[in-house]
């Protein structure tokens, strides 16, 4: 594939951040006493490099997770490291919406900052008992129902504050897939892992943009942001064929390794930095909005873009209904 035709220009939101930045860096001189926030997936990698950095300046940071154990062992590591002790951990399967549903009925008071950082990346077919593919159900459609669930407590967190933002946390592997309507769980196409993480990311991507539309009002918005190729849990599952995919990508130049602490840099810039308090519908990369390209282009040469296909607000809107009627269904 290739670019075809000439990308108009486009005014982007700039920060003082770039793809050299940590997490550390990002929320160094912030006060976040009284914010509120929820991070998802935060046991390891990149979600707990997040609520680290969210506790060290003041945060009360709650760890959704899967491991409730190791999610304590975690947050007493970051209480002992940032010397804060609000810092807690609570059950979240999101590829089970029971807990989603226990987790948000659980919830008390105003939420602040919603973190959607924990996903999956599974080389094999998955299923939830609903049928769903495992990947849609675990980095779309939870949280999707998390962040619906909590919605209130968002626009309570905003009106205490001024605003409240969510935080979608999604990859350039989104280039690989749009959300393929008819066909989301593949049960008519040949299962391939790839094409359903990058659905998976496109999705984020465009609950990005129609929670901001439906939800700006009540002073609530979100945005999507790329980490970029950072080495996580992530990858445990990996195939050796998805590892030597990975290898050629780098090898070419698409994507040069971060560190998790600037992995997460971008996670805290759309969760903490002014210019995005108010402005949500967004993607991310390297510490600032992303240029938008065709749907026609390939990956290398376009890894710090997002394609137009996770910013449509035509196939947002769609996704969300879709989303509703899954979510809800008895």
């Amino acid at each position: 594939m290739r670019i075809v035709g000439r990308v108009p220009q486009q005014s982007l939101i700039r920060t003082a951040f770039d793809a050299a930045s940590t997490a550390a860096g990002v929320v160094a001189g912030l006060n976040l006493t009284g914010v509120r926030a929820v991070v998802t997936g935060a046991t390891s990698g990149l979600g707990r490099e997040t609520a680290r950095a969210l506790a060290s300046v003041g945060a009360d940071v709650t760890l959704a997770v899967r491991n409730i154990a190791l999610g304590a062992s975690v947050t007493n590591d970051i209480a002992a490291s940032t010397g804060n002790r609000a810092v807690r951990a609570a059950h979240l399967e999101l590829a089970d919406l029971a807990t989603v549903t226990r987790f948000t009925d659980g919830w008390d008071g105003p939420l602040h900052l919603l973190i959607n950082n924990a996903g999956v990346m599974r080389p094999t077919l998955g299923r939830t008992p609903q049928g769903w593919e495992l990947q849609f159900a675990t980095n779309h459609l939870g949280h999707f129902a998390l962040a619906l669930g909590l919605h209130d407590a968002l626009a309570a967190g905003a009106n205490q504050r001024g605003a409240a933002r969510i935080v979608a946390v999604t990859s350039g592997a989104h280039m690989y897939s749009p959300v393929v309507f008819d066909d989301i769980h593949f049960t008519r196409r040949a299962y391939d892992p790839q094409l359903a993480y990058g659905q998976s990311k496109t999705a984020n991507s465009l609950f990005a943009v129609e929670a901001t539309r439906r939800w700006a009002a009540d002073g609530i918005v979100a945005n999507a942001v790329n980490p970029g190729g950072v080495s996580t849990g992530l990858q445990r599952d990996f195939t050796q064929d998805m590892r030597d995919h990975l290898d050629r990508l780098e090898a070419a130049g698409v994507f040069a390794y971060k560190t998790i602490g600037q992995g997460a840099a971008t996670t805290l810039v759309a969760a903490t930095a002014p210019e995005f308090a108010h402005n949500g519908g967004h993607y991310l990369d390297d510490g600032k909005e992303a240029a938008t390209v065709p749907d026609d282009v390939d990956l290398a040469g376009n890894s710090h873009a997002v394609k137009r296909w996770a910013r449509d607000g035509t196939a947002a809107r769609q996704l969300w209904e879709l989303s509703l009627d899954l979510v809800r269904q008895p």
